[in-house]
């Protein structure tokens, strides 16, 4: 026994095996930081409200506000829906078709999100008796394929006990048996589990204040081992699931996404399958419906417009000021403001006066973006590779993928798509545009739109199911995500949607849904939220909790939006106490033991 196990048990009177039985036995709730308490409500009682952005956070916040009576207006630059959009290949339809459906990237709707199935269900859509709601459909199949002759893993495939995943003993066992077929040498698999089980019973105080500051990498402590380790450990949960770079993201944000998983496929807290998709292209599914009802409902939508600026006096937004297509400029006026825009737009608009009135937004500065877009393939056979999604786990660009004619039940593709020759689609995300390739030795940034098609097909084919599957399999047409523009002068893209990336260190300097200034509030995936991280579903919980914010400051008597919290294991919550134990005394978790 070191003298550091020895100090933690002097401190608190517990040992390791104490630690683990007590842990499975008694209860004890520790709270989760929430929104900050609210603001004196300000003298404006109007019911105009200035949605700046139409992507799921600005839909989102109108569909909130509308249905409690405020008279919205939303502005949005560029085409309604956001990064979730689909992005119709223009000039592909021939004979009564529809173009083929390109988009930023392929949806994922895992089962821990809760926000956003809960507004889709309230989004009517034909005949469904729970709206859009009813347009998710279960992906049961999910593979990460391996390089080689390398036999294939499948994390989305692992279904643990109900019964045990809860206790720290059950989660241990369950871990160490689904991680068996990832081909991690047995010291560092048990001692990647060893790694999980710290983070599973540390506490809050913890999290927020040791592992929100430590990046993956070096909480796993991927440096020492071996390259399997690098690529399964480190990048596979981070790359690959999340689109995190795993030298710089915070273990926090890394750590609660794998409990969510974990408890999701074991059917705790969840709002359906561990990984759910669409039955139709997404703007089919859900965003052309949408704007439909929010329109039905008197949202005004006006395309076409650039937020440039805030206008303050007096410590509030009296306007705002937009820039048009053909570059004539207009004002803004309302009586609430709600920028939806992502991060970096955002922080262009925090002028003088704006940081003036509010400071902290200016920790806004240090948020980090990152690429991650995708490229879809149309294919002229049947690419029956796996009923859900797929990860090429040794692809240098971090590529994961997903066919998507098997999930399109009510879409013949070559009857309703293109000019009938793709009878599929095959829709990848690249989350690592700084590797080197496998065929021009250059990264995804500084290849053409033909090099990337040709690069990302080639990492594909070198992993052995999809090299099967798709031998014989012509490639009709490609369609790459159009933020992704090459310059030819400087021979490197720029990307006009970058994502946010939770790095070590930023949830103090990601701002709340509430500002200093009575009447902005903020929705956006980099706003804290309790999902915390750049998804669809922290869009969605950061919009209602600018709603609820703007509730309270009009003085409004409606009920706020719905909110929904992560799932917290409750056997798990006695080890966490004893954790804040620890982590007050400045001692490290029962669990830590240093390895020579």
């Amino acid at each position: 026994m070191d003298d550091g196990q020895q100090d933690r048990q002097a401190a608190t009177g517990v040992t390791r095996r104490r630690f683990l039985r007590d842990a499975g036995t008694a209860g004890a709730l520790i709270a989760v930081p929430g929104l900050a308490a609210g603001t004196a409500r300000a003298a404006t009682t109007g019911r105009r409200v200035a949605v700046l952005g139409g992507g799921m956070a600005g839909l989102a916040a109108a569909h909130e506000l509308v249905e409690r009576g405020f008279r919205v207006t939303v502005y949005e630059r560029n085409a309604l829906g956001g990064k979730a959009r689909s992005i119709p290949v223009a000039g592909t339809a021939r004979g009564g078709r529809k173009d083929l459906p390109g988009e930023h990237g392929f949806r994922f709707f895992p089962g821990f999100y809760h926000h956003v199935p809960d507004t889709m269900r309230r989004i009517p859509f034909g005949h469904n008796a729970h709206g859009v709601g009813d347009n998710l459909v279960n992906a049961t199949g999910g593979k990460f394929l391996r390089a080689g002759d390398r036999a294939d893993a499948g994390p989305f495939g692992i279904f643990p006990d109900p019964t045990t995943i809860g206790t720290p003993d059950g989660l241990r066992r369950q871990l160490t048996e689904s991680l068996k077929g990832e081909g991690l040498p047995p010291q560092e698999l048990s001692y990647f589990v060893e790694r999980l089980m710290v983070f599973a019973t540390s506490s809050d105080e913890r999290r927020f204040g040791q592992w929100e500051h430590t990046s993956w990498w070096d909480f796993i402590g991927a440096e020492s081992r071996s390259q399997e380790y690098k690529t399964v450990a480190a990048a596979g949960m981070t790359r690959s699931v999340v689109a995190a770079k795993e030298t710089v993201a915070s273990t926090r944000t890394i750590g609660n996404m794998a409990e969510a998983f974990v408890f999701t496929a074991a059917n705790l807290g969840n709002d359906g399958a561990l990984d759910r998709v669409r039955n139709l292209p997404t703007n089919e599914a859900w965003i052309d419906p949408w704007v439909v009802y929010l329109r039905s409902r008197g949202v005004r939508f006006v395309v076409g417009r650039s937020i440039t600026g805030l206008d303050v006096k007096g410590g509030r937004i009296v306007s705002a000021r937009s820039r048009d297509a053909r570059g004539r400029r207009h004002r803004i006026d309302a009586d609430w403001f709600v920028s939806a825009m992502p991060a970096e737009r955002a922080r262009r608009v925090w002028d003088a006066p704006v940081l003036a009135a509010d400071p902290a937004l200016k920790g806004m500065d240090d948020l980090f973006v990152d690429w991650m877009a995708g490229i879809q393939f149309f294919l002229d056979r049947k690419a029956d590779l796996v009923h859900g999604h797929i990860s090429f786990i040794d692809a240098p660009w971090a590529l994961t993928g997903l066919t998507q004619g098997q999930f399109w039940g009510t879409r013949a593709f070559a009857r309703d798509y293109g000019d009938g020759s793709a009878v599929d689609c095959l829709s990848v995300d690249i989350s690592n545009w700084d590797a080197k390739g496998v065929l021009f030795g250059k990264t995804a940034k500084e290849c053409t739109p033909d090099e990337i098609a040709k690069e990302v097909w080639a990492q594909i084919m070198r992993h052995g199911t999809a090299a099967k599957v798709l031998s014989g399999v012509n490639v009709r047409r490609w369609f790459l995500d159009p933020g992704i523009v090459f310059d030819r002068r400087t021979g490197r893209n720029r990307n006009a949607t970058p994502l946010l990336v939770n790095t070590v260190g930023t949830w103090e300097k990601r701002p709340q849904a509430r500002t200093a200034i009575p009447n902005l509030f903020l929705a956006g995936d980099y706003v804290q939220t309790n999902i915390d991280l750049a998804t669809m579903e922290g869009a969605n919980e950061s919009a209602r909790a600018a709603v609820t914010a703007l509730l309270d400051a009009a003085g409004s008597s409606a009920a706020p939006p719905q909110m929904y919290k992560l799932y917290r294991s409750p056997a798990m919550e006695p080890a966490k106490a004893i954790d804040a134990q620890l982590y007050r005394a400045g001692l490290p978790n029962a669990l830590d033991v240093p390895v020579a």
